[in-house]
């Protein structure tokens, strides 16, 4: 074949070629334009639907209101005691079928729950008692009085109201929804003399207390000294527990088996732990207030060596095993048989009078209690003697017959619960310090309106210029070689929050007025100088921060 001929071939095949290739193309390019336009369309309609059923949503009221909401969140952290986190996965959870449009965040619930707090020191401010002591000038209430440390120099001062007729209305002994905080402050100390100061200000502005509950702490009792120096004072209440605790302490600290009843039992522990008979060791005891809660270790000590009765054991066997354990635990017999017998109906007497109260009635059954006990012991002649003079305190209260509050479980139990829930792992005191009111009393809807209304300037007001250990650590931890920056959070006021009438500033402008109450019966209140500037008091409400 000829090149001319090749030629024409070769052109015919490219031609066809040609041909088959522009239809196809031509092909693609029209489906690819029918695809973007279907898409497009697609994307206005999906658009569209999506308003619609947006619009839909909008016009039906959701099942819960945003106080409602509040008021579930304050559930769940307060009752059912969940983290903050928690908190918000639950409310996440949940939001589909209450209608809840909106996420809310754990900072939100830490809001919240902080707004409650201003909420309850408003409120304190409002407080009445059931029936107000006759004869004298108090507010009907007893205040509890303790202080806690936390992490870093902050040592936590909390005062706590219940009212002195409590066991007339209520069969069981108080808890947390029976109290109310009456004030909270951080300070690194806390001596008698500050004490007394931050009391003189809350008498100031809620009255004298019917009294005072308190532990057996030299400051607390500094404090109330002072208080009666002033003629501010009330008859004050010393604490069951403290009480028989301390007692124990004089008898038995100085006991010649004491120290090898309590290295033995250390012994015991380290030797029953990672072995079959871990489940025998001994319980912890602090080393801080030990004879508070001695007298458990004792009892394991009593129950443990019934397990080794006299006789030979068999070699290999679990009571071989365990008399290797014991360690010098058998020789503390006489200890712990003497203990058992003097601590025993003490500790019978203190759930009777915590339940029901210190009346003439307890006494009598703490009497029959305390027979056990041999009648030359300083346990015994020291209970009875408490007991005669908290008695003449319940007397002058008028609670003799239906049973006087005696204890201050309520205010450790407001400390370990501000500790360990929220907290993380950093135990701040100026944080723990801001949500001990939210965790007394009770919580309502009318509650959770409140905590609506408080606006964001409150709260910064209150709480917004507070150092915090964890704020300290975010910003000295991120600027290696700048340790110096500590020194300005020393210089940040610590969190006091106490609740103050609308109208102190005018009272202080007339002290005549308070001057009154010189002249009733009872310890009156001390005028406070005309010099001195009084209390900053957030406007349009109840809560003044000094």
């Amino acid at each position: 074949m000829s090149k001319i001929s090749k030629l024409k071939v070769s052109r015919e095949n490219w031609k066809q070629q040609s041909v088959r290739r522009g239809t196809r193309e031509r092909y693609l390019d029209k489906e690819l334009k029918r695809i973007k336009n279907n898409r497009h369309h697609d994307k206005e309609q999906l658009q569209q639907t999506r308003a619609l059923l947006e619009a839909e949503r909008k016009k039906k009221a959701p099942l819960l209101s945003k106080s409602d909401v509040i008021y579930l969140t304050l559930q769940l952290f307060l009752v059912a005691r969940i983290s903050f986190r928690a908190v918000s996965r639950v409310l996440n959870v949940i939001s589909g079928v209450f209608g809840i449009f909106k996420a809310y965040s754990h900072q939100t619930v830490i809001n919240w729950v902080l707004r409650f707090s201003i909420v309850k020191m408003q409120s304190a401010s409002q407080l009445t008692a059931t029936e107000i002591p006759s004869g004298s000038f108090s507010n009907g209430f007893i205040w509890m009085i303790d202080t806690s440390i936390g992490i870093g120099e902050g040592k936590i001062l909390a005062v706590i109201a219940l009212d002195v007729h409590h066991h007339q209305h209520h069969p069981s002994a108080p808890t947390l929804k029976n109290v109310h905080c009456m004030g909270v402050s951080v300070s690194p100390s806390w001596t008698g003399e500050k004490i007394a100061e931050f009391l003189k200000k809350m008498i100031a502005t809620q009255g004298r207390p019917a009294t005072f509950l308190k532990d057996g702490g030299t400051d607390l009792e500094r404090a109330v000294h002072l208080l009666d120096q002033q003629k501010l004072g009330s008859p004050r209440i010393d604490d069951v527990s403290h009480k028989i605790a301390n007692l124990v302490k004089h008898k038995y600290a100085q006991h010649p088996l004491f120290e090898t009843f309590i290295s033995a039992c250390g012994k015991v522990s380290k030797n029953l732990k990672q072995t079959i008979l871990a489940c025998l060791a001994p319980p912890k005891v602090g080393v801080k207030a030990r004879f508070m809660n001695l007298h458990r270790l004792v009892t394991w000590a009593d129950r443990i060596l019934k397990h080794s009765p006299p006789g030979r054991a068999a070699e290999g066997s679990l009571l071989s095993k365990l008399r290797q354990s014991l360690d010098d635990l058998p020789q503390c017999k006489i200890f712990i048989r003497r203990f058992m017998r003097d601590v025993r109906p003490l500790l019978a007497c203190q759930e009777i009078i915590k339940n029901q109260g210190l009346s003439h009635q307890t006494y009598q059954q703490c009497q029959v209690l305390i027979e056990d006990i041999p009648r030359s012991s300083s346990i015994r002649k020291g209970f009875i003697e408490w007991a005669d003079k908290q008695l003449e305190t319940a007397a002058a209260l008028g609670v003799a017959s239906s049973g006087l509050p005696i204890s201050s479980d309520q205010i450790e139990s407001l400390f370990g619960v501000g500790k360990r829930h929220g907290t993380g792992d950093l135990k701040d005191a100026n944080r723990i310090a801001m949500r001990l009111p939210a965790l007394c009393g009770e919580l309502s809807k009318e509650d959770a309106q409140k905590v609506q209304q408080v606006s964001v300037a409150q709260q910064q007001e209150v709480m917004g210029s507070v150092s915090t250990v964890i704020g300290q650590r975010q910003r000295t931890l991120r600027h290696p070689g700048k340790l110096e920056k500590l020194l300005e959070f020393k210089e940040q006021n610590d969190f006091e929050l106490i609740p103050s009438p609308k109208k102190w500033s005018k009272n202080l402008e007339r002290p005549d007025k308070i001057r009154v109450l010189e002249n009733l019966p009872g310890t009156p209140f001390e005028v406070p100088n005309r010099g001195s500037p009084p209390p900053k008091v957030i406007e349009n409400s109840a809560i003044a921060r000094i």
